[in-house]
């Protein structure tokens, strides 16, 4: 079972997310990632192995002051186990975590390769990125609605977009998800025993 969290508020969210994915170690992991995010800047490290591989590939410097991300832990179901397949993946201006499967991907990614989109990975979620940006409309609300149509299967997702600085969208079928608010802070994370 993957594992995701997601943060947004006034603390370091890398401090926040990276918090999380240890708290989800015991349950076993091949990768793992985080999505930080600050006003329009959006920054991806991934890496494959422990936990202390992704926090050794953090510049932490870099990111100080990010107050919104969305990290993953993943056991491989489509594809091996790269760093191309840890999430979270990014379509144009969508950046998603996932945890589930979808039974139409292959399907759903020729379509997508007829329209121009790309892929660096052999992920399921790298396709769900490539709907959402395929639908991609001001109103995020309606383009998941239009995507999600679309999909067959299960799925958690986390997903932040470049331009929509304030949000985190959360969408869930099949596959639990528990989203928590408090004192102005908000959290979201998948199957998740404690924060």
């Amino acid at each position: 079972m993957c594992g995701i969290i997601g943060y947004i508020g006034k603390n370091r969210a890398v401090s926040v997310l990276i918090d999380g994915l240890e708290k989800m170690e015991y349950r076993g992991y091949d990768s793992s990632g985080v999505c930080l995010c600050n006003e329009d800047k959006i920054n991806i490290i991934k890496s494959v192995g422990k936990i202390n591989n992704l926090k050794e590939r953090i510049d932490y410097n870099k990111i100080f002051s990010y107050t919104r991300g969305i990290a993953h832990t993943r056991w491989a179901t489509h594809g091996g186990v790269t760093l191309e397949n840890a999430h979270p993946h990014r379509q144009g201006k969508v950046v998603i975590v996932h945890n589930g499967i979808i039974e139409n991907a292959k399907e759903l990614k020729e379509n997508l390769q007829l329209e121009g989109y790309k892929f660096e990975s052999d992920t399921d979620t790298e396709v769900i990125a490539a709907l959402l940006d395929y639908y991609l409309e001001d109103d995020f609300l309606k383009t998941i609605e239009k995507a999600m149509k679309k999909l067959i299967g299960s799925y958690a997702l986390g997903i932040v977009v470049e331009g929509k600085e304030d949000a985190i969208y959360v969408v869930k079928k099949d596959s639990p998800l528990i989203i928590g608010v408090g004192n102005g802070e908000n959290f979201f994370a998948s199957d998740i025993v404690a924060i």
